[in-house]
């Protein structure tokens, strides 16, 4: 039997003693008990590891919980302002090549876009698939 639990190994030598001293005719119970032994001690294992896991879990779940909610990180606004600031700069050139070759018009159609890219990205930001969880989105790594 198993050395880690010298319990049962008496329940079991004490079993085969009992088993000797009376006889196959009483086997039959004998087994029946000690199984109901074993049964107990299995029982109690798994309700011992289960009862482990599930307050490990908590304790996990009450940590996630705890993130504060607050303003965002430096590293967050960074990635909130590098794409305006990225826009920015492709503006440049993008102002250029429109005005160049469609005049006042060009430009004009290729600043509503840069807006309109930045207006996307900013809704997107709010109303996308992760608002309301602002302390997961401020979070970017």
């Amino acid at each position: 039997m198993d050395a880690r639990d010298p319990e049962l190994s008496k329940d079991l030598s004490a079993t085969l003693q009992a088993r000797k001293d009376l006889g196959a005719e009483y086997e039959s119970e004998l087994v029946d008990s000690f199984m109901d032994k074993v049964a107990e001690r299995v029982d109690s294992r798994v309700e011992q590891r289960v009862r482990r896991e599930l307050a490990q879990q908590q304790t996990s779940s009450a940590r996630a919980d705890r993130r504060p909610i607050g303003p965002p990180q430096p590293s967050a606004r960074f990635a909130r302002y590098g794409f305006a600031g990225f826009t920015m700069i492709a503006a440049i050139p993008l102002s250029a090549i429109g005005a160049v070759n469609a005049g006042a018009g060009g430009l004009f159609i290729t600043w509503a876009g840069i807006v309109g890219v930045n207006v996307a990205q900013s809704l997107g930001q709010i109303f996308g698939p992760h608002a309301g969880k602002q302390a997961k989105d401020d979070d970017w790594s």
